[in-house]
This record gives structure tokens, sequence and C-alpha cells, in this order.
């Protein structure tokens, strides 16, 4: 047995016989780790072990005596597996268990025996092993207690299978060796030198303890520090060849090197000198422990990964296979082959998205739903009797909708039209399709003040005295604020059929309301409602159409990808006579130009907005959204516009609150409303012709887009402001795009090449778990995934082949027990 085994082997057979009371040592056996890793490296033990010893008892003095226990005799268990090892270095490798450390490629070897073979790792005798794989517990790793395994579940991490999903945030390029007299101030590189001295001492009178380590490679000599870590002392020594990786610094005008990681020459470089993962912590959790810990579980693991895709996917897509897809994205060779990696694990989420929304689109139109039919002249008189003509992407939309009511299976179609396109009307003539038969529509809006206004807008077009469609009791608007008397008539007349059509908020979805005949339900802002809700008030029905509404223009790599089970129709044509929206980009400094065009438009008795982003100007790094629109509403009043009537809107207020201030705008108590985003979606203004937005910076294209649209309703020329909070001129780069065009359409591609996907996805995601790899703006590789997935589906919709069957098992994980929704 190696000295320094035998040494350690005897120092936890005296602290078992004391009972684990931390005393075989003085002052605890912590003490012993500063000699011992230094003889331990210099008999040639794995470093992996060392590291394992220095966990160990590190936190021995916390641990609980059961713990303490547990520590102690895995570390003996290892040092009979080692010394084993030592006899059968020469055999063939065996077949390593769940979780065993990678053996170490180089071991340094003693001087008095250079040439005498030295172990390669370890093995945990079969009643250790892990009975369930890579369901095992992290503790069955080496060096991981209970306690140490309770940190890492802060992090997700429970099993060995989420310690290889678990992806690196980010990477940090070492892999560039560098000279020492090529080193620049500021560069982040790696070097390889000889120790030359090591220098302990303390500073500023006894509060800092520095480490200075001065490292030559033959061409320059670099000085290198660590700061409150005096047990390197004894772990770096003179003639030691070692590797550093970190930022070059400057002091009194030389060149150092500020506590870099490091690591002995012949160790595995897991820190340094290569493109090393950056993972997500939490306290008490270090790079360099997870990094070791990860390195362990995926190097025995990653290749024992069976790559569930099918081979002709796998060859038709140009993809990696999964084993080393799994190596190279926790510890990649060269960028090609991290590139590499990340691909085939995007394509792998985007595949099982596709397949999971093709059998959603499949499962609902398997439904049969009620055929809805009109007379061709009957519908052309109806359109004929509008107060304006039809866009011609309008009579488009109205046609895919007409079809899906006469086909026999249930419309499943989103609507996404940009702002102004004229959508209501298109979801009036929707109803009217329906309620010719005397079935029942319900209407659903994502609060009071929208689903008012769709309850006068339908019922001016639905119920017009010249030619009424429905009678106007039969046209309903049920909203929380809705009288409890009013809520009984509006339910009776739901349930025996008298009520045609109802309009409002999630009070459709109470329990109370039950419809004589839901055939048509239309969801407007659809992303504002969660899965459940949508599916509440579907199943107020006997598989109803359903029609959901957006004006939010979704990128075309999304609408395939998170909405690919919903008929996609788009409305990409304004009214006539609507003038387009004129924007400009102000600097902060003209910002009272911006005033002087909000007083000269009230003068001709038009209305403003003045948004506030949501998160504070910098003064208490507070996100309050009420404390700054408050703070901006009491100044403007006061100092800017004294004369004019301001009011005051955002997040904190009640619902009734924000209604009645709402309606108070639209009625022109108010000059000007102050607000933050809750005036986003959907509210018209007519009279508002100005929209100024402050800190435009902060916000996103598309919601840009969406609060320009509240101007600009009707026949007056109208303006949006921007002004961003400084005059960066990249950002202003970006916001240019809104001078440039009012296509919400190509605004909303940029925002998600720029921003992600995530203003787009509303509730949506709910159904599948989340996408830790896909990059929702790479349509090359969405539309790989799409076309292979719709290819493996019409050979095998259900997966039941028997060469399908891994791909199935991994379907359903992600698919989470088919949680998601169809709309």
């Amino acid at each position: 047995m190696l000295p320094a085994l035998q040494k350690l082997q005897k120092f936890i057979r005296l602290e078992a016989e004391r009972g684990y009371d931390n005393r075989a040592v003085l002052g605890g056996l912590d003490k012993i780790l500063p000699v011992w890793q230094q003889e331990a490296r210099e008999d040639g033990v794995p470093e992996d072990f060392i590291q394992d010893v220095i966990h160990c008892l590190e936190g021995y003095a916390s641990y609980s005596v059961p713990e303490r226990a547990e520590c102690l005799q895995t570390l003996l268990i290892k040092i009979n597996n080692l010394t084993a090892s030592e006899t059968t270095a020469t055999a063939s490798p065996q077949v390593q268990p769940a979780g065993i450390s990678s053996p170490s490629q180089t071991q340094r070897e003693k001087s008095k025996s250079s040439s005498r073979s030295r172990s390669r790792g370890y093995t945990l005798p079969a009643d250790t092993l892990p009975a369930h794989g890579l369901k095992a517990p992290l503790t069955v790793l080496p060096g991981i207690g209970p306690r140490y395994a309770q940190t890492l579940r802060q992090l997700g991490l429970e099993t060995l299978e989420d310690l290889l999903y678990y992806f690196p945030r980010r990477y940090d390029d070492y892999s560039r060796l560098k000279p020492i007299n090529r080193l620049r101030y500021g560069e982040e590189v790696t070097v390889i030198g000889t120790v030359q001295s090591v220098n302990n001492r303390d500073t500023r009178g006894g509060r800092l303890n520095l480490t200075e380590v001065i490292v030559s490679d033959g061409t320059a000599a670099l000085r290198v520090n660590w700061f409150n870590q005096p047990w390197l002392a004894k772990s770096i020594t003179p003639g030691m060849q070692i590797v550093l990786s970190g930022k070059v610094d400057m002091y009194l005008g030389r060149l150092v090197m500020n506590s870099p990681e490091w690591e002995p020459l012949e160790q595995e470089h897991l820190h340094t000198h290569r493109i090393v993962p950056v993972y997500s912590l939490t306290a008490k959790v270090t790079q360099k422990m997870l990094r070791r810990i990860m390195y362990q579980t995926v190097s025995f693991w990653a290749p024992r990964i069976q790559d569930y895709l099918p081979e002709w996917v796998r060859q038709a897509g140009e993809l990696m296979p999964l084993p080393r897809a799994l190596l190279n994205i926790h510890f990649p060779e060269s960028h090609e082959d991290l590139k590499a990696a990340q691909d085939r694990l995007a394509f792998d989420e985007l595949f099982l998205l596709q397949l999971g929304v093709l059998q959603q689109k499949r499962a609902w139109q398997a439904n049969t739903a009620t055929i809805f039919e009109v007379p061709d002249s009957w519908l052309e008189s109806l359109i004929f009797n509008l107060p304006f003509e039809l866009t011609s992407a309008q009579r488009r939309v109205l046609a895919e909708i007409r079809d899906d009511l006469r086909s026999g299976r249930p419309m499943n179609r989103l609507l996404q039209g940009d702002v102004g396109s004229g959508k209501t009307i298109v979801a009036a003539l929707a109803i009217a399709l329906v309620t010719y038969h005397g079935a029942q529509a319900a209407f659903m809006a994502p609060t009071s003040i929208l689903a008012e206004q769709h309850y006068r807008n339908l019922s001016r077009l639905l119920s017009n005295p010249e030619n009424p469609l429905l009678a106007p009791d039969a046209i309903r608007l049920l909203v929380g604020d809705t009288s409890e008397n009013e809520k009984e008539a509006i339910r009776a007349g739901l349930a025996d059929g008298s009520v045609k059509l109802v309009i409002g908020t999630h009070a459709l979805i109470e329990d109370p309301v039950v419809f004589a005949d839901l055939e048509l339900v239309i969801i407007d802002e659809q992303h504002r409602f969660g899965v459940e809700q949508r599916a509440a008030l579907r199943l107020k029905g006997n598989n109803p159409h359903l029609l959901v509404m957006t004006a939010t223009p979704i990128p075309r790599s999304l609408a395939l990808t998170i909405y690919g089970d919903l008929d996609l129709s788009v409305m990409d044509e304004m009214p006539r006579g609507r003038q387009p929206v004129e924007t400009h980009l102000l600097s902060p400094l003209e910002r009272e130009r911006a005033y002087a065009l909000i007083r000269a438009e009230i003068k001709k008795g038009h209305q403003a907005f003045i948004i506030y982003p949501l998160i504070e100007k910098g003064q208490n790094n507070n996100n309050d959204e009420a404390k700054a629109a408050v703070e901006e509403y009491e100044r403007l009043q006061r100092e800017i516009f004294p004369d004019l009537r301001l009011g005051l809107l955002h997040g904190r207020l009640p619902p009734a609150e924000k209604d009645r201030i709402m309606r108070a705008f639209r009625n022109g108590e108010f000059h000007i409303l102050v607000s933050t985003s809750v005036v986003e979606v959907g509210v018209d203004i007519p009279n508002a012709t100005v929209m100024l937005i402050e800190g435009a910076n902060r916000f996103g294209l598309a919601q840009l887009h969406q609060f320009r649209g509240r101007v600009g309703r009707g026949q007056a020329q109208s303006y949006c402001l921007l002004i961003p909070e400084t005059n960066d001129d990249i950002e202003n780069e970006r916001l240019l795009a809104m001078v440039e065009t009012n296509d919400g359409f190509l605004l909303a591609e940029r925002d998600l090449q720029q921003r992600g996907p995530g203003e787009f996805l509303g509730t949506r995601q709910a159904g599948y778990s989340e996408l830790r790899m896909a990059n929702l703006a790479n349509v090359h590789l969405i539309e790989k995934a799409r076309h292979l997935a719709q290819s493996l589906f019409e050979q095998d919709p259900d997966l039941s082949l028997p060469e399908h069957q891994p791909l199935r098992l991994n379907f359903e994980r992600f698919w989470q027990g088919g949680r998601g929704d169809i709309s």
C-alpha cells in the first residue's frame, strides 16, 4: 500500500474507534490535509481520489455522526480498491459502474520508481453499485454525501441523469496556450510553467493572507497571487509544473494573474487548457467541484447512452450521435464539436416537440363537429351591408373559416393579424355563420375593458337596426362587474338558448355558466390565457369550433414550432383609409420636442399616451413600476402640463380601478394617460394621436409595435415617439427598425433574433418540457426537425413499431404525460 494511503487509513480507523468525535487528530481531521495532499501527490495517488478526501475532510467538522461515518467508510472502500488495482494495473480494464470516476490519463511518478506502473482509477465493490443506473441518487458518486447531495438538489440535481442533462450556461475558451512573454493585459489565457518560488504571508495587519507564486516557462516569469487560501502553499511546491487559466491583470506596471484556476500538469485538464464549461451554481457549490462531478458522470455514462433517434433520421439530419453530443456539450474537444453537439441536442427538442404537435393535431381532427353551411347569397348580402369594404386578407381568412365550419371537423385556427387589421370583423362574420343556424357562440377577452369594447363593436355589427342578425338581448356581456341579477339572467339565457352570443372575461368559465348549444369559441389575445382556461371554455360545448386570435405577429419559425397544431390564418393588410403612424426616434435631450407635439395635438382636441418602462430608472434599484409611474405622473402634472388633466394607470391598481381609468380616458375626461405597459393590448381610443414611450430601449420591438397600435385608430394623423434612456448607438440602431417599418411581422422576426421567444409564447409552453437547447430563431433547424418529424409520423404516428420504442420512451418523458393543449 502506498505510504500516503496507509497513513490516511490509520487516521480513519482511529477516528472510527473514537466514535467519529473528530478528535483522532489534534484540532480535527481536516488538519492533516495540507501535508497529506503533498505526500499523496508525491506517491502518485490519483488526483480524483485526493479531491474526494479533501471534500470529505474539509466539511467533516460540520457533519453529523452518521454522515461522518458514511464519509470515512466510503474513503476506506476506495483505499482498498486503489490498493487492489495496483496489482492488476496491467490487466484488461473492467466495465465501470454508474458514477465511478474516469481514470486519469497520466500520473505523477516518484523519481525513485519512474518505471513503476501506477493505478489508473478505482472501482466500487459490487454491493455499492446503484441499482437503477442513471436513476441512481448522486450519493453513489465519490465524495457526495447526504449533505452535499441536498445542496445539489437546489440546482435540480438529484440523479445521475440530472447531471448528464445539466448543460453549461456558457464556455470559457482556455484552449489556446500562450508563452508568458506574449501575454497581454486583459486576456483570458492558459499558460504552462514551472513553479520557481512560493511565498505565503499575511498583509493588511493580518486581515488578508497572500499566497504568491512565481511561475516561469523559459520565455519569462509571471507572478500569480491567491488571496486567503494559505493551504495552496502546501499544494504548490517549487519545481512543480502547473497549468494556469485566468485573466491577465496588471500591478505596478507588471503583468500578474490573480486567483486563476490551476492544476498539476499531469492531471486531466478539466478546468484549464481547454474549452471549459461554466455551469449555473448555488451556494456552497464551486465550478471546480461541479466540473469534477460532471466529468466523472459524463465520461462514464455518455458513451453508454442509447441513441434513440432512428438511424435514417440521424443521417438525413446530418446529426452527431447522441453519446458524442453529450460528451461534447459538457467537455468539447473543439468549437466545431461543440457546435455539432448543440445542434444535435437542439434538434432533439424540436423533433420531439413537432411529434407531439402532430399528434395533437391528429387527435383534434379525429373529432367530429357540427356542420355549418350558409347560402352564398346570404353571406354576400351580409358583407355588402357592412359599413366598410373588406380587405382581400379579410375575405381570404373568412373563406378559410367558412371551409372549417362546413368540414365536419372542429375548427382549430389561429388568426394572427397586425394591430388594426380588422380581426374583430372576421370574428363577427364567423359568429354570424354559426348563429344563422340558432347555435351559440362565446367570445373571451383577457380584461373587462376589452370585453366591453368587443361587446360594443359586435353589437353594432350583429344587431344593426337596419339589418339585425341577432336581437339586442341575444348578445350579452358577462364580466366580473356585472351585477348578480344580470348574471343570473345571462346564465338562464345561455342555459335555455335565448342568448346566442356572450362576450366576457374568465367569468365565462365559472361553473354556473352552462350553454344549451355552444358551437363556436373565440378567444382574443389568446396568449394571455392559460392552457386550463382555454380548455375549460371549450369543454362548455361538445367539440365546438375554436378560433383564437392575436394581435402580436408571430414569427414564422414560432408559428411552425409552437403553434404547429393550429391551422394558421394571417391578416397582413390594413383597411383602406388608415394612415400609418409616423414614428420618430428622439434623444433624451429632445424630450421638450415631444412635449410640444403633445400640447399641439391636445389643442386640436386629441389625446396622448405617455408610457414608462416596468423597471424604475435606478433611484432605488427597485423594479416597482407603480412607483416609477407615480413619480413621473406627479412631475408631469406639476412641471410640464399643469393646465391639463392627466390620468395614471399601472399594474398595481385593482382591476376595477384600471377599468374605471381607461373608461374615463376613452370618454375624454383625461387629456393624457400616464401608464406602464398595461395599455399594450387591444384598447381602442380613436381620439388618441400621440404615443410617447420613455425608456424605449427597455422594450422589445414587438411590444413597442403594440404600443404604437394604440394610436392611429381614427382618421387623424398619429405619431409614435421613442425616447431611449441613453444615446447608445447600438441600442438606438435596434430602435430605428421602428422608424423604418410599420410591418409587425418584420419587427417580430427581428425581435425574436434579438430578444428570444419569451414575448411571443405567453402560457403556450405549459404543455411540454422547457426548451433548454433549441433556439426558436433558427428557422433552418426548425424546418429540418419539422420535415423529418412529419416523415416519421406518416410511417408510425403512434410510435408503435419495435424500432421506435426508445424514441417513444423519450417522447413521453419530454411531453410529461401529455399535458399539451390544442389551443
